[in-house]
């Protein structure tokens, strides 16, 4: 079933709940904060959270012309005119406005900071200020709904349609209630840093979502579904949005189901109609009853290093990666009940952030030859390099996960003629930022080191996931010389400057190894026999993407 491929059929009476299973694990509401983007935001409140656009079937940004309109304006200066629909209201009745643009500028872009031990450190945890940077000013009337977005001198973003987009327009009128401050636009842009301070609290840690422990007048909705509880025993349950001005939903209710809420039982209590998970990490999951497909995804399957501890010199990185069996683990894990020849999912991935299916991926990443398959030799050199005699990694993911874990028992059993210890670290409630407090040397898992649903076609989170300062660096990477080389691809549509600045990026990447690319992340995407307007989304949209479209007849 391809990417967009459309499952429906003369059913009998529509079913009024439908269960939603999805191997992200949902930890906050706030898609622009590190811990909401890393626990899979998009794949579940890009109907809820709606913006100016969403992640497409083919990992192309879409426009929303329910949430408004972006508009480039033409002129010297990048500049983008920004216009919520009149009728645009959240759930809590308080009117859409360019206040909510304002916030996610101001917690995104890195203006705001605060004294930090080796100098200034950011206010707001934003997983990426990727766009959001290069942004100078945005105007805005308080409450108005009209903004004015204009980029710095001779400083353009490309891919600008990933600004402002779903799962990360937050509710400023609610940051602004929380942090005691009259107004947040008001505030953020006369550069108030006492407010700014108190709404970065917020906003950093107000949205989190803890089952059994949720506050829905902080969770307002700007689509048409909205949360209505979240707990232990039932899951995450989306109702229709009774305040939502576009289509109404077609199910009343969404019962969400992450990766931590033993998905396997789920699925075979016939509590799931609709699947989206890593393809093989249920293992035997009975998925009779559904009509299933196998799929590359725009995600990067990978082990993202540390920088740190046993594998602080590139030398220590390298040496793990020249005994990785890459193509072994494509042939054993990496297509399953599918076969590419060229594009995405054809042979292990080779690029950190550039898809199998671009114009430049075979021409710039022939770094990647000499790492397609173990060189034990080599392997026990770099160690050497390195000063290093038998040194212990310890690979944490999200468990359970069974095709991950034979990932790491192929790795262990390739890298212990090098002399290396590959020890499988996960665990239920693992997370990426074990990563950063040293509990971990690696974390397997996909772009931007998310659990579940990952990847687009702009790839910003892949290249955030590798520059300095961003929250998304869970391996602590630092390379000046690579910020460089992205910031100028951003900007940059001259085809052979690109070519070669990709060229000297992926020798670099390749040279510095902050994580080791596998292969595009194969998903299974399910839906109960009887759905309608079920369509595969193999990106960090995942099948959720449109849910307010889906019909279940049984």
């Amino acid at each position: 079933m391809a990417a967009g491929a459309l499952v429906g059929c003369a059913g009998k009476n529509q079913v009024p709940s439908i269960g939603y299973g999805v191997d992200a694990v949902v930890a906050s509401y706030n898609g622009g904060s590190t811990l909401g983007a890393n626990s899979g935001t998009a794949a579940v409140f890009s109907r809820v959270l709606t913006g100016f656009f969403y992640t497409g079937p083919d990992g192309q940004q879409v426009a929303d012309t329910d949430t408004g309109t972006a508009k480039e304006v033409p002129g010297e200066t990048q500049t983008i005119q920004y216009r919520l629909n009149p009728d645009g209201v959240w759930s809590d009745g308080t009117p859409t406005s360019c206040d909510d643009l304002v916030l996610a500028w101001s917690a995104r872009g890195g203006r705001f900071t605060k004294p930090g031990p080796g100098g200034p450190v950011p206010l707001f945890d934003a997983a990426s200020t990727l766009g959001y940077s290069d942004i100078e000013r945005v105007e805005c009337q308080p409450g108005s709904k009209d903004a004015t977005v204009t980029f710095r001198p001779g400083r353009t973003y490309a891919d600008w349609k990933t600004l402002f987009s779903a799962g990360e327009l937050m509710p400023a009128h609610v940051a602004a209630q929380a942090a005691n401050v009259p107004n947040a636009a008001t505030a953020l842009l006369s550069g108030d840093t006492a407010a700014a301070e108190r709404i970065a609290e917020f906003w950093n840690t107000g949205w989190t979502l803890t089952p059994g422990k949720i506050d829905a007048t902080l969770l307002p909705s700007s689509g048409p579904y909205r949360i209505e509880s979240f707990t232990a025993d039932d899951g995450l349950v989306l109702v229709k949005n009774e305040k939502w001005w576009g289509n109404a939903a077609k199910t009343p209710r969404i019962v969400v189901w992450p990766k931590n809420f033993d998905l396997k039982s789920k699925v075979a209590d016939k509590e799931v109609g609709v699947l989206d998970i890593g393809a093989g990490s249920l293992g035997d999951a009975d998925l009779s009853g559904f009509t299933v497909g196998n799929m590359p995804s725009r995600g990067a399957e990978q082990l993202v290093l540390s920088t740190g501890g046993v594998l602080t010199s590139p030398e220590a990185r390298r040496a793990l990666a020249l005994c990785t069996p890459r193509q072994e683990l494509y042939n054993q894990l990496g297509h399953p009940d599918f076969e590419v020849n060229s594009g995405l999912g054809a042979g292990p991935l080779d690029s950190r952030t550039l898809q199998q299916d671009s114009l430049y991926y075979s021409a710039v990443t022939g770094a990647a030859d000499r790492y397609e398959n173990p060189d034990v030799a080599a392997a026990k050199k770099a160690l050497g390099a390195a000063n290093l005699q038998n040194p212990t990694i310890r690979v944490g993911y999200s468990a359970p996960d069974e095709r991950r874990a034979r990932t790491i028992q192929l790795i262990a059993e390739s890298c212990k003629a090098a002399g290396i210890t590959v020890v499988d670290a996960s665990a239920p409630d693992f997370t990426a930022a074990k990563l950063r407090e040293g509990a971990v040397d690696a974390v397997l898992a996909g772009t931007a080191a998310a659990p579940g649903p990952s990847g687009s076609l702009p790839g910003v989170a892949a290249v955030a996931a590798l520059h300095s300062g961003q929250g998304l660096d869970f391996g602590g990477f630092v390379n000046p010389r690579y910020d460089a080389i992205a910031d100028q691809l951003a900007a940059e549509r001259n085809s052979t400057v690109v070519l070669n600045l990709l060229t000297e990026q992926e020798n670099l990447l390749w040279n510095e190894m902050p994580s080791i690319p596998l292969f595009a992340t194969p998903r299974t995407i399910a839906f109960g026999d009887g759905m309608e307007n079920g369509i595969a989304n193999p990106t960090r949209a995942g099948a959720g993407w449109n849910m307010d479209r889906w019909v279940l007849k049984r």
